[in-house]
């Protein structure tokens, strides 16, 4: 069993930056893919972000793409989400998740493992 924390979310007026960051509790993230995920009011949770288990095999959300950048550093054991250009609709719960196994697709059940996430806001 995995558990994951969050941190780093919060409120911030649009055009400005924050950085989450995510590690496991009593064990290391090892070869496990991971992602962050994020689920506004009212809506289903989305994909933002994947890294693979070498810190390669980089995916994004087309929305975040040249604002956000997912990386992970395997001797600190985090993996970090630096937003930067954020904008009101990015306003959602921010959560890190980690999976096992390898797949070329971001669905949220493909995924083990759950933080309890982190809120982020944006103000206009």
């Amino acid at each position: 069993q995995v558990q994951l924390v969050e941190s780093g979310g919060g409120l911030v007026q649009a055009g400005g930056s924050l950085r989450l960051s995510c590690a496991p509790s009593g064990r290391t993230f090892g070869n496990y893919d991971l992602g962050w995920f994020r689920q506004a009011p009212g809506k289903e949770r989305e994909f933002v972000a994947g890294v693979g288990w070498s810190g390669t095999r980089l995916a994004y959300a087309d929305s975040v793409k040249g604002r956000f950048t997912i990386s992970r550093d395997n001797a600190k054991n985090t993996v970090y989400l630096q937003m930067n250009s954020l904008k009101p609709d990015d306003t959602a719960v921010y959560y890190c998740a980690a999976r096992a196994h390898y797949s070329a697709t971001y669905s949220s059940k493909e995924y083990d493992y759950w933080g309890q996430g982190t809120q982020v806001t944006v103000s206009s």
